[in-house]
């Protein structure tokens, strides 16, 4: 899929979004994108967490039962099995990278989650760091293991950073009203 093919997707609201990480970032914005026209698929290693989503319960506290099956009744739903992450157009990786002993972020989410990607990368596909984490991962970390997959970031796939912007609980800045900033690795 080419540049122009993906963005008409996106801008018609054809294209499927695949969220990695089915927590406090990633249920607001699956939310947001299935509400808003978006077939959305949530990854979650979490077997019981995906099961939960898919018959809409309550799991994050400020997200209410009705948005959940909310959710579900728009076109969102969840699974485990990454390997459907070559039905997706778009990626957006919302991890977790907890701190380590040394006040560092612990990147073994994010990693194995590349990898995951990397193993089912189509040609086409945007892939969004959304994880907080220190500048340069996604060109020193993220880059590197998804063209392991033989395809080369910014020709055959794109790739970004989105810093997340949560505010767990705060009805007046939901997810769509909370500016986002975006950092291509090419225009």
């Amino acid at each position: 899929m080419t540049e122009a093919l993906l963005t008409k997707k996106i801008a018609n609201k054809n294209a499927v979004i695949g969220i990695i990480g089915m927590g406090y970032v990633g249920i607001p914005l699956g939310i947001e994108f299935a509400q808003n026209g978006f077939e959305v698929l949530g990854f979650d290693t979490d077997e019981d967490k995906v099961n939960d989503i898919n018959s809409g319960k309550q799991i994050i506290k400020h997200i209410s039962t009705k948005k959940m099956k909310g959710f579900i009744g728009n076109g969102g739903k969840a699974t485990s099995e990454f390997n459907q992450l070559k039905t997706v157009d778009c990626i957006l990786m919302c991890v977790p990278t907890p701190l380590d002993i040394y006040e560092q972020p612990d990147m073994s989410f994010v990693e194995r989650a590349t990898t995951s990607i990397s193993q089912n990368l189509k040609k086409g596909q945007l892939i969004v760091l959304e994880s907080t984490t220190y500048p340069g991962t996604t060109k020193e970390i993220i880059k590197p293991i998804l063209e392991k997959s033989g395809l080369v970031a910014g020709k055959d796939f794109f790739l970004a950073y989105s810093p997340e912007r949560e505010d767990p609980g705060n009805k007046e800045f939901s997810v769509s009203k909370i500016p986002k900033v975006i950092g291509g690795l090419t225009p």
